[in-house]
């Protein structure tokens, strides 16, 4: 997708959201687009890159605004920085490499939210559920065998 056309939907993303166009929004929406599950410094720096000086609280504010519209999304794996994604409003989950942090979608299992249903819901009216696997991702096991394997050899 060009430049002008992610614009373009970003734009008629704001307006259906009924909230002001404004270039830093449009920026933003586009750097979530283009690079997903990447932090708020992250995007800061790509935004500045785009926009020239931007401060890190108007990304902040701009982030925020976006997520309370339901256009971007904010996830917060254990232990590490909260990452946003623009694959908002529909039930997937997320893969988490422990080795290098490498964050991938995983489509929901089973399909309508909230993909998975607690045995005892305590009287809540549960509409999302939000898992997380965990794991090592191919380059990171493949690095660790090959470490292995370097340290066998070592010992000879």
């Amino acid at each position: 997708m060009t430049g002008v056309t992610q614009q373009r939907d970003a734009r008629a993303l704001l307006r259906a959201a009924g909230m002001r166009v404004t270039t830093q929004r449009i920026t933003v929406l586009d750097q979530v687009a283009a690079h997903p599950h990447s932090t708020a410094d992250a995007l800061t720096a790509r935004v500045r890159a785009a926009l020239g000086s931007v401060s890190k609280q108007a990304i902040y504010d701009v982030l925020s605004a976006l997520t309370g519209a339901g256009l971007v999304r904010r996830i917060e794996p254990a232990g590490s920085p909260a990452v946003f994604e623009s694959r908002a409003g529909d039930n997937h989950h997320h893969l988490v490499c422990r080795s290098c942090g490498v964050i991938v979608d995983v489509d929901c299992a089973v399909g309508a939210a909230p993909c998975l249903t607690p045995a005892d819901g305590h009287g809540f009216v549960v509409d999302e559920a939000e898992i997380v696997f965990w794991g090592v991702c191919p380059a990171c096991r493949i690095g660790r065998e090959s470490n292995d394997e370097a340290m066998e050899n070592t010992d000879d």
